[in-house]
């Protein structure tokens, strides 16, 4: 490492002033965690050159204290023992111009185990949404005195407004739309400026504060415990591959090598294969791990052991503080892929139940399959220890499959799932925060409802992206991706309707509505399509017919849970040869659709399939 770690009985008695402490990081922590070892990041002038010491403190030792170049810096390196108890600890900075004492808060862990940190499995259904485009609650937080941007719904790459607020304002509405879980993108303060438009949230500039213009941290907190008031889980989103580079730490770096310097390396190739590629030269992968995402967003160097602590006691103190039940984490095969394998298993050890996917934007099974626990990828031995992984390619084969492609390409997607350690534990979706919205511009509403019965019934855990439900559509293209990321009418006070209220909705967003809430609140109960075992039959004339199915073995096919799904999406009828599917079918008499509640006569030989239309039959 190019930083030096230097012991504090090494270094030279204080001169000048007495030191300041301006920020403490983590500034507080707990007494019975899991993992005993504690790393306090000590800033202010010259509290580098301080000595440092802890009053005997039961349970408690200070093991280390490293300062590096930076004379602004501290670490703090202790132990928090099983015997520890909550209380402050008194730690004294020492100078021969003076002497600071500071009572660091250790706090009672005061959640009840289960109420939070649940994880979040196949039983869910995850409602993506960004704080800033869903609805504004508290007008006052819009534009805040001394931070570089305020809101500007005018422009659709500007911060709009909405908040924590308006999330509470809409509980209801999302707890009535069937959804079990709330993905929110970044609530970190992104202070950024005007011009790069931080309001997405990936440009943290404190990783220890909510962004004010979404609410406080206190606020963050009410808003989860109410979620999980109604029997919802939370799902924060998170970055260690980048900060803002308006965060604190950019003005006065700890240590020379805690960014990526950009002058050496700079950007990114965002060439992913060159993560895993066994033949990849090392000036490519550094390239791909080293380089910044963009100019505005400084890389973290995970290999820098302070950092990598910081970050690490970063995550648990949200989880632990908040009481969110899982993370999405943001760019993961940017990062040191040692780093990332490390810190997943470092938070599933503390929180057991907790779950996390991890982004993987590739285009193949093989590629995505890598980053899944216990892939232990050949050659390389390398395993991630990451449960879950969105299901990009899987992405990609749905969002041409019902506007004109058919739908081989999720039959032969989904042929690849051998290669998955858990296919059941990746995160499906059609669209996101990120892509073009899949359906919304299409003529009519049979791809949405074509795609979301596939979505709801196929293996994984599905993520709905906010708006899917009301068919938002895709706004202008002005440079940006605001154009994927349009307000939700009615989120605003003064919006001209609302389509929170069946009265605000168009008769096409009513429609959709229908659809999506029909077939999400089915699936809460559905455990045949939380945990059963899926048969697909090669698609024929663009229709495609799969089976989820539960029985015990050597039971009749058709015995026990069985859902059958037929998806025709070719624009004519089509005549189902339900002979082709006794394996199946067995002897059943009936299956009523799920949606409009028609029972169909599965003993004939044919079924009819209307075209365009999603068939979403259990089985008598």
């Amino acid at each position: 490492m190019r930083h030096a770690l230097l012991a504090l009985s090494l270094l030279a008695p204080l001169v000048g002033a007495a030191q300041t402490v301006e920020r403490v990081e983590p500034a507080f922590w707990w007494a019975g965690m899991h993992h005993p070892e504690l790393q306090v990041m000590l800033y202010g002038e010259d509290v580098g050159r301080a000595r440092a010491t802890l009053a005997e403190t039961p349970g408690v030792t200070l093991d280390r204290v490293v300062a590096v170049e930076n004379p602004n810096y501290l670490f703090l390196e202790m132990t928090v023992g099983p015997d520890a108890e909550a209380g402050p600890l008194a730690l004294t900075l020492e100078g021969p111009d003076g002497t600071q004492t500071l009572d660091y808060e250790l706090r009672e862990r005061s959640r009840r185990p289960g109420s939070y940190a649940q994880g979040f499995s196949s039983e869910d259904v995850i409602y993506l949404m960004m704080p800033d485009r869903f609805a504004n609650g508290d007008e006052s937080n819009d534009s805040i005195p001394g931070m570089l941007e305020g809101a500007d719904r005018s422009d659709p790459n500007a911060r709009h407004g909405g908040d924590f607020a308006g999330v509470l304002e809409h509980l209801g509405y999302i707890d009535d739309l069937g959804m079990t879980a709330i993905w929110f993108t970044p609530v970190f303060e992104n202070d950024m400026t005007p011009a790069y438009g931080a309001y997405h949230g990936y440009a943290a500039t404190d990783m220890y504060a909510t962004d004010p213009r979404f609410g406080t941290t206190d606020e963050f907190v009410a808003l989860v415990d109410a979620v999980h008031g109604r029997g919802l889980k939370v799902i924060m989103d998170m970055i260690h591959n980048h900060v803002g580079d308006r965060h604190w730490w950019m003005d006065d770096l700890p240590t020379s090598d805690w960014v990526h310097d950009w002058e050496r390396v700079g950007q990114t190739n965002f060439t992913g294969p060159a993560a895993i590629d066994p033949y990849a030269s090392e000036a490519d992968r550094r390239q791909l791990v080293d380089g910044w995402f963009v100019r505005e967003m400084p890389d973290l160097n995970q290999r820098n052991p302070l950092l990598a602590q910081y970050l690490l006691q970063n995550t648990v103190w949200w989880i632990e503080h908040t009481g969110i039940d899982g993370i999405r984490m943001d760019t993961y095969l940017y990062p040191d892929k040692a780093y990332m394998a490390r810190w997943a298993r470092y938070v599933l050890d503390a929180y057991p139940d907790f779950n996390i996917v991890g982004e993987s934007w590739v285009t193949n099974v093989p590629h995505e399959a890598y980053w899944q626990d216990d892939f232990a990828a050949p050659g390389d031995g390398y395993d991630s220890d990451l449960p879950s992984v969105t299901d990009f390619p899987l992405a990609f084969a749905l969002r041409g499959a019902f506007t004109g492609g058919g739908p081989y390409a999720i039959y032969e997607t989904l042929a690849q799932d051998h290669i998955y350690p858990d296919p059941n534990g990746m995160v499906t979706f059609f669209d996101n925060h990120d892509l073009d919205r899949a359906y919304s511009d299409a003529d009519d509403l049979s791809a949405l409802a074509l795609g979301y019965a596939f979505q709801m019934t196929t293996r994984g855990i599905p993520q709905v992206y906010y708006g899917t439900e009301v068919a938002i559509p895709n706004g202008p293209r002005t440079g940006g991706d605001g154009y994927k990321r349009l307000d939700m009418p009615g989120g605003w006070p003064g919006d001209a309707r609302s389509v929170f209220t069946e009265a605000g909705r168009t008769e096409r967003e009513q429609e959709a509505f229908e659809v999506v809430r029909a077939l999400s609140r089915w699936r809460r109960t559905a455990d045949v399509i939380h945990h059963g075992r899926l048969t697909q039959f090669i698609p024929r004339d663009d229709v495609y017919v799969y089976f989820r199915w539960d029985e015990d073995p050597g039971s009749e096919p058709g015995a026990g849970s069985t859902v059958m799904v037929v998806l025709n999406a070719a624009s004519e009828g089509r005549t189902l040869d339900l002979g082709r599917l006794a394996e199946r079918l067995g002897s059943v008499a009936t299956g009523r659709d799920v949606v409009t509640r028609t029972v169909y006569d599965l003993t004939r030989p044919t079924l009819a399939v209307p075209a365009r239309t999603a068939l979403v039959l259990e089985v008598q």
